[in-house]
């Protein structure tokens, strides 16, 4: 998704998100689940942009910052016991942020404090699970057919060493997406195909 494009699925989000009651305690939560390589982050970005130009007091929280290639979904209680549980209850949160060594190899790394926000946007793969759905506010959809240019996007990102950790992970989100259904569940959808560049739904 393109920045221009990107900006404006951010305000149509912002717009959402601060019409609609909080369902995490007073904290308003959206969450931009999709494919990796969709483009999530940048969106989620953009939409913290937007947010703050309308004196909001975002915060942003991504997935990656707990998953690794041998653990993609199930860290989730982490997630939920630093994070969620605490915000809902009117509490800062406070995570480890898993990093990555020069070799690829994910270890123990700072501590992430997250203050209690206006809105928190939650992003990455599985944010929209179904776990979390009652607490969600806004629940978007990116999506992105082309399972290709989504793959060689998230190498240009990441480099050539791991292509075969996102192939593995490509596969296993593709099942659990079918399982998990978050797009039938989205309140919006957009897709970030060159070919379809701004498709906006629900």
């Amino acid at each position: 998704m393109r920045d221009g494009r990107a900006v404006d699925a951010a305000r149509e989000l912002a717009d959402r998100v601060l019409a609609v009651p909080p369902r995490l305690g007073a904290v308003r939560l959206i969450a931009i689940d999709g494919p990796s390589g969709a483009g999530k982050s940048h969106l989620a970005a953009r939409v913290v942009d937007v947010l703050r130009g309308r004196g909001a007091d975002p915060a942003l929280v991504s997935t990656d910052d707990f998953a690794t290639w041998d653990d993609p979904v199930s860290w989730w209680p982490r997630l939920a016991a630093g994070v969620l549980e605490p915000l809902a209850a009117g509490r800062p949160g406070r995570f480890r942020r898993t990093e990555w060594t020069d070799e690829g190899e994910p270890v123990a790394g700072a501590q992430v404090d997250v203050p209690v926000p206006d809105v928190l946007v939650l992003e990455g793969v599985s944010s929209g699970r179904r776990s979390v759905r009652a607490s969600t506010s806004v629940l978007c959809w990116l999506d992105h057919a082309d399972r290709d240019a989504r793959l060689a996007r998230a190498v240009a990102r990441d480099g050539e060493w791991s292509r075969p950790h996102l192939e593995r992970w490509q596969r296993f989100e593709a099942g659990w997406f079918s399982v998990d259904e978050p797009h039938e569940a989205a309140d919006v959808t957009y897709s970030s195909e060159r070919s379809n560049p701004f498709v906006a739904g629900r």
